[in-house]
């Protein structure tokens, strides 16, 4: 949630905000009018309380048929007061409901939708091959490392079984993600993966974003998280931080599951686009003034990583029009996928300020008294890296070389072979 108080100040940033993410810019007056009107009901329901106050002095003095005056002016004025007070409460909660609507400000974000993302940075240079490109599907099947079929059979579309070769490989990438995070000062944690509505929604996942989450409704009020970023993000919900020597950096591991709603036709063959994988993630707890300087170390950590499974890829600095609702600012690592001729997400990076820390009510103790941390997240390892590693990896006989940066978390092994 945005800073009221910012916005009351300054309310054209938030409007140029809104206009950046391609956003109802009127939402910001409709906030402005609602606050008006309660800060003025409230002041008027406190005068009448004083009123009030006086006239009961008044009415205890009385006598006969002043009393009965007075008396009939008190109901009359405690009806005031609490027709006033309904007034209030209210515009508060009208206020509040749409402070909550208004994503946060992006800083620093180049401006634009989707596509207008900038580059900032392509590192390694695109694999040329003398043989057919195949795709990490068909690659996966000749190893046996990925089931579709009767991922499909059991759980429906976009479900997969990792066999063999594949579960070898998602854990290697796992273990070393929570061994890179553990060496860096990161406290290693294995998070839930059902959380309470106030959960999901402190972290920003409702609203917009609701059709994209997984909801059980039948009787447990309670959402499968797509990041650990959202248990990680609750843990302190409601404390008082100590921030004195630095962030505090947890590091998640969780099955993550996410609808893909409005994908359809988009990156579905294989394990780009699933409804059910696993992940480490990358969270600290910050100052908001230290925050851009860790967010840039959270990229660094993920540039490590993908040196570790050694594939060509690209940083992009995605656009206002095209952040989450949380995010200020977000740098993506996108790997070259050979057999689309394009790069694709492996690992985001958000700078989300004081946004989820003020919804969750997550502080720091600081000279000038208690204010919201900030709050950064990053992927450092996820399922689907195997698809990258695969693809960049692949030999003419359909084998694949096995990345140095994972070979001790696969008992030395230097190829994937293919499986008779």
């Amino acid at each position: 949630m945005i800073d009221l108080r910012q916005l009351r100040e300054n309310p054209d940033l938030v409007r140029d905000a809104q206009e950046a993410r391609r956003r109802d810019t009127s939402v910001v007056d409709q906030v402005l009018e609602a606050d008006r009107t309660w800060r003025e009901s409230t002041s008027a329901a406190e005068a009448a309380r004083a009123e009030q106050k006086t006239l009961g002095k008044s009415v205890a003095q009385a006598q006969g048929d002043e009393k009965q005056t007075l008396l009939a002016e008190a109901k009359e004025l405690s009806a005031a007061v609490k027709r006033m007070q309904a007034e209030a409460e209210e515009a508060l909660a009208r206020r509040d409901g749409l402070l909550r609507e208004i994503p946060n400000i992006a800083e620093g974000a180049p401006a634009g939708l989707e596509e207008d993302f900038e580059v900032r940075e392509v590192v390694g240079e695109t694999p040329s091959f003398d043989h057919p490109v195949k795709d990490h599907l068909e690659i996966a099947e000749g190893l046996k490392a990925i089931d579709m079929a009767r991922g499909a059979k059991v759980s429906g579309a976009r479900f997969y079984f990792l066999t063999g070769v594949g579960a070898q490989l998602e854990l290697a990438i796992l273990n070393a993600a929570i061994d890179q995070a553990t060496a860096a000062g990161f406290t290693p944690m294995i998070t839930p993966t059902l959380v309470l509505p106030e959960s999901m929604d402190g972290t920003g996942y409702l609203g917009e974003h609701a059709s994209e989450v997984y909801h059980l409704d039948k009787g447990d009020d309670l959402y499968l998280v797509g990041t650990s970023e959202v248990a990680l993000a609750s843990y302190h919900r409601d404390e008082v931080l100590d921030l004195s020597d630095g962030p505090l950096r947890y590091a998640g591991w969780s099955a993550c599951y996410r609808r893909e709603a409005g994908s359809y036709g988009k990156d579905t063959r294989g394990i780009i686009r699933v409804h059910q994988f696993h992940k480490v993630e990358m969270f600290s707890f910050c100052s908001v003034e230290d925050s851009f300087a860790e967010h840039e170390r959270l990229l660094g950590w993920e540039r490590e990583m993908m040196a570790r499974i050694d594939v060509p890829y690209r940083i992009i600095d995605t656009a206002a029009g095209d952040l989450g609702t949380s995010a200020a600012r977000k740098f993506d690592c996108e790997a070259w996928m050979p057999s689309q001729e394009t790069y694709r997400e492996l690992t985001s990076t958000s700078n989300t300020t004081q946004f989820q820390a003020r919804r969750l009510n997550i502080r720091e103790r600081t000279e000038d008294g208690l204010r919201p941390v900030a709050t950064l997240n990053g992927t450092l390892g996820t399922t689907r890296f195997i698809a990258a590693i695969l693809e960049n990896h692949q030999q003419p006989d359909g084998s694949v070389v096995v990345p140095e940066g994972l070979r001790p978390y696969l008992g030395g092994r230097e190829v994937f072979e293919v499986v008779a």
